[in-house]
């Protein structure tokens, strides 16, 4: 049995394996596509495919669209070439539950998957007729935050935009130059509305993206490549809108395990491959059940009725509320203190972190105790409910395969938001004390052992790569596995530094502390576990 078209004339066979099949009339969907798309995304990977691609199949199922989504990618073309077209842009998606059992469907939503390039003339030019057709609603994103990035941490540009700056729409290779010369062609057809929707996981995302237009088109315009309306266009909401959201899908590299049952049942060519920009994707998709995406509704062209699919319709002021629920509070906190101190313990996955005793103790204390006093509740969620789902049901899940060493990427970056904000609401609190914080000075001390890249049990571990790695080994230099600190301001350089930690640490009387906790950690094998059973016992 293959995944593609055929799969609708072999229905029964994939009953048979408990795979779903959609219902809907797949011809007519890309048909419909084809003379009337509503909807393009660009981002062509796994969260696209696991999550985004099914909502419309939802939509589809019952009745409540016609076309389906075109698919691009405007960086790793060989996804298209190798995962897309040989399948006919379907997907087999696989739902792996803590249980151990799996669900399976085919998503068949993906009328068409293009490759976003100004050299690619067939498939830019379908980018372009789609783009200046008036029927089009909505522009959807997932492509990473450094997808909208122009600049470097300097502010420098980067050469490619640049480059695209200077050379015009025809030349454009950065995806916000791409996407901003598809917009002009949009604009020169009739200047038809049209909304930007980033769906990326990160804050503001709708903000970025529109920074990163205005940004090229503003350029463009400088230099004559672009009519001063063309901005004015792109400013005016009432024509081009770039809404917020808040997504949350756990959508992890393909399981060897999954791939094995898929094969077993008598699904061919399921292999995974590694493209030539080292994109390692699967024909099929594995991540877990639970999924949130809640959206500004600001569609000034239309939508399809996503609230039908469970998406959250609201404003900006609530999406932005949720979001900050999650990264403060709810979710990622967790996956930060359970990533430094899983590498430190020798652990490989984050679902057997969870049957850590220590780790357990940890996670629930920064978001049951430490973090649910001044969460941000943004009323369509319950902060609390989220949290039991994440700690009960999400991080134990034994076929996530997600690990503390992939989570520990880029932690200065993070640490500001995902700790730095709870301190801060502290601070700002009269009836709270942030020095009566424990589990997020020890999720930060945590890191600082962690950066030593020496494990509990003494032995050298890999560090994870983050863009502020060699500074903070910097200062870090004179700090000794083996030498507990004499000095209790040994580390003040370094929390009081407000732009990792999001606040001064030394001012908000947690530095001593937090010193104190590394102390512990270092006397030798075994100390981060007795340094988190010392902390955490006085709770029990």
């Amino acid at each position: 049995m293959k995944l593609n078209r055929s799969c609708f004339a072999n229905r029964k066979a994939f009953e048979d394996i408990s795979v779903k099949l959609p219902c809907f009339d797949w011809e007519k969907m890309v048909q419909a596509t084809e003379k009337a798309p509503r909807w393009i995304h660009f981002g062509a990977g796994n969260i696209f495919r696991g999550f985004i691609a099914e909502l419309q199949q939802q939509l589809l199922e019952k009745g409540l669209e016609e076309s389906g989504i075109i698919a691009a990618d405007t960086f790793d073309f060989d996804i298209i070439d190798k995962i897309y077209r040989p399948y006919d842009n379907m997907t087999m998606m696989v739902r792996l539950k803590p249980d151990g059992t799996m669900e399976r469907e085919v998503i068949a939503s993906v009328a068409k998957g293009v490759k976003a390039d100004v050299g690619n003339e067939q498939d830019f030019a379908y980018l372009v007729k789609a783009f200046t057709n008036p029927s089009l609603q909505m522009v959807s994103f997932t492509i990473t935050e450094k997808g909208y990035a122009l600049a470097d941490f300097r502010g420098e540009l980067f050469p490619v935009v640049k480059k695209d700056m200077e050379k015009g729409p025809q030349k454009a290779v950065h995806a916000m130059s791409v996407v901003t010369a598809l917009l002009l062609q949009r604009f020169l057809a009739g200047g038809f509305p049209l909304a930007l929707v980033s769906m990326d996981n990160c804050s503001h995302n709708g903000e970025k993206l529109k920074a990163g237009v205005a940004a090229i088109a503003k350029a463009w315009e400088k230099a004559g490549f672009a009519p001063e309306e063309f901005i004015s266009w792109l400013e005016d909401e009432s024509k081009v809108s770039f809404p917020w959201t808040m997504i949350d899908k756990i959508t992890p590299r393909p399981a060897a395990v999954v791939q094995q049952a898929l094969e077993e049942d008598g699904l061919e060519d399921m292999a995974p491959v590694v493209t030539s920009k080292n994109t390692y994707i699967a024909p099929f998709v594995n991540a877990e059940v639970p999924q949130y995406l809640v959206v500004e509704d600001c569609f000034p062209a239309g939508r399809p009725a996503l609230e039908k699919a469970g998406v959250y319709m609201t404003d900006r002021d609530t999406v932005n509320r949720t979001e900050r629920m999650k990264v403060t509070t709810c979710l990622n906190p967790l996956h930060t203190a359970l990533a430094v101190y899983g590498c430190l313990l020798g652990y490989n996955s984050i679902a057997a972190e969870m049957k850590d005793k220590e780790l357990k103790a940890l996670v629930e204390r920064i978001g049951y105790t430490e973090g649910l006093p001044v969460v941000t509740d943004p009323g369509i969620l319950s902060p609390r409910d989220f949290i039991k789902e994440v700690i009960e049901y999400r991080l134990p899940n034994p076929f996530i395969p997600d690990t503390p060493q992939r989570i520990a990427t880029d932690t200065s970056q993070k640490i500001s938001i995902r700790f730095g904000e709870t301190i801060k609401a502290y601070l700002e609190d009269d009836k709270l004390e942030a020095e009566h914080l424990t589990a997020i000075p020890l999720a930060i001390a945590g890191w600082l052992r962690y950066l030593l890249g020496v494990d509990d049990k003494g032995q050298p571990m890999e560090i994870s790569s983050d863009p502020m790695l060699l500074e903070l080994k910097e200062q870090l230099k004179d700090i000794k596995f083996g030498e507990a600190l004499s000095d209790r301001t040994a580390l003040d350089g370094v929390l009081s530094n407000p732009v990792i930690f999001g606040t001064d640490l030394v001012k908000a009387g947690l530095s001593t502390k937090i010193t104190e906790m590394l102390s512990r950690m270092l006397t030798g094998p075994g100390a981060v576990r007795h340094t988190l059973q010392g902390y955490l016992q006085a709770f029990d």
